[in-house]
């Protein structure tokens, strides 16, 4: 073992790069970052000295002791990390071995006990990438991501495809020591197992984290909101390096066959073609007229009821296993069936302001109790999305039960899922027109808001997609069309 692994590591934390403390006089403090300022409290006079350290870093174990200046700072690295402006940095004998980048706002790096028959294996959901001039390993599993600062570990990362115990790793000349090699199994990068575990995808997590593929689950964390923090949304990130594609697509050469002079001008356009021409995206709600209980009822009953249950007898490839597929009004891959509709009700004539679960069975809402800030937090980003001032009298989240898909499928399963959720979108549109209502479909979701809301760990039962409900304000014809 190197002499450098034997010398005591520090975890410290530090503020990320453009984040400024501003510490008034009378101990007033706030952070700044690109022009916004975040009120965090007041500070003793003593906290106030000691927290300008944070932009070089102060150790975690110097204000951990919970009593007077150690409990101020504390108190403000915990405010801070809760809002993404805290990375933690693990150096040993003066030199970093990893950045860690929180990815949650609730991750807060912890060490645990290691010993040298412990035997460790790499995540298979673990990856390791490069970022600009960066190399970080990362998993859609991990509360954070490691901005790796000694080269000589991906060495390291290599021995661990295979199951290997600790002792047998401070033999290696590449050893980073037992303290990374905790952060990482802290954020399930990497793993315990039995020394003779041969069969590692269903040790890993539970059974429905073994149906799931890489590909997918990282597509599935990176794709939504609440598991990454990089940018979302409408940002231009290429504005600056290429121009956007043209409106319609230039023309391929050869001989064009105009289809106009097919259409009969007198013909009427059928009751499918007219919704398809109507719908629009309303973001706008009317807040004296909100949508009735009857009203919601008929849209539910129209989109997502469940019209009949088919079991079939046990098949070669299924296991031994009775399948059940059902009928709904759209389409799904295989008939899984694998959305559930969640509604979260601002404004309903009959219905109680709260969360709620629909049935499609039995046709009826089940209310979910949930914290009161975590429900705003849901509306409020709803309305950052639409970009109003106002939430929609109903918001819909389509969450889908991955293994009702992925225990079938493979390689393409989520993708398949994806596919259904834009089926139903589209089918929530037409049955909103028909209706006379207004909707709109969001295409961002927080997927570790949902897994609190609900109690259900993301990768077994998570949101793709939203769409918001309610009766059209008499603006809404002249909003944006979509």
């Amino acid at each position: 073992m190197r002499a450098s692994a034997r010398r005591p590591a520090t975890l410290s934390a530090r503020l990320i790069g453009d984040v400024t403390l501003d510490v008034r006089e009378d101990g007033d403090v706030a952070a700044r970052i690109e022009g916004f300022s975040v009120r965090l409290g007041r500070l003793s006079a003593g906290a106030s000295a000691r927290a300008g350290a944070l932009r070089a870093g102060l150790p975690l174990t110097s204000f951990a002791s919970g009593r007077g200046v150690g409990k101020e700072i504390d108190v403000l690295v915990r405010a801070l990390a809760k809002r993404g402006l805290i990375e933690y940095r693990l150096e040993r004998g003066r030199k970093d071995q990893a950045v860690i980048e929180p990815q949650v706002p609730d991750y807060w790096p912890s060490l645990p006990t290691l010993r040298d028959t412990d035997t460790l294996v790499l995540s298979r959901f673990a990856y390791l990438r490069r970022r600009a001039s960066e190399m970080v390993l990362e998993s859609p599993r991990a509360g954070a991501l490691f901005r790796i600062a000694d080269a000589r570990f991906a060495a390291v990362l290599a021995l661990l495809a295979t199951p290997r115990p600790i002792k047998w790793l401070r033999r290696q000349a590449a050893f980073p020591g037992v303290e990374l090699l905790a952060l990482l199994v802290d954020c399930r990068i990497l793993f315990k197992v039995d020394a003779r575990d041969k069969g590692l995808r269903p040790t890993e997590g539970d059974a429905s984290l073994v149906m799931w593929d890489f590909h997918d689950l990282v597509f599935h964390a990176r794709s939504t909101e609440g598991r990454h923090a990089n940018p979302t949304g409408g940002v231009y990130p290429h504005a600056d390096a290429v121009p956007p594609l043209p409106l319609v697509r230039p023309a391929w050469p050869g001989k064009r066959i105009d289809l106009r002079p097919a259409l009969r001008a007198d013909a009427p356009l059928s009751a499918t073609a007219k919704l398809l021409r109507e719908r629009h995206s309303v973001r706008d709600f009317d807040p004296a007229r909100p949508i009735t209980l009857t009203e919601l009822s008929c849209f539910l009953d129209g989109t997502a009821r469940i019209q009949s249950i088919v079991r079939m007898p046990p098949g070669p490839d299924d296991g031994g296993e009775t399948a059940e597929y059902s009928m709904r009004p759209y389409p799904a891959a295989g008939a899984s069936y694998e959305l559930e509709l969640y509604l979260a009700v601002d404004a309903c004539d009959g219905l109680a302001h709260g969360f709620y679960h629909y049935d499609a069975g039995e046709h009826a809402l089940v209310p979910i109790e949930v914290d009161a800030r975590e429900l705003d937090t849901l509306f409020q980003g709803a309305q950052l999305a639409m970009g109003v001032s106002a939430p929609p009298q109903v918001l819909i989240t389509i969450a889908a039960r991955f293994g009702r898909v992925s225990w079938k499928y493979s390689s393409l399963a989520y993708a398949l899922i994806l596919k259904d959720a834009g089926v139903l979108l589209q089918t929530l549109y037409l049955m909103a027109t028909d209706m006379g209502l207004g909707g709109c479909a969001i295409g961002s979701t927080n997927i570790e808001l949902f897994a609190k809301m609900t109690g259900i760990e993301f990768h077994v039962e998570g949101p793709i997609g939203q769409f918001a409900l309610g009766r059209s304000a008499a603006t809404a014809e002249s909003g944006a069309m979509g």
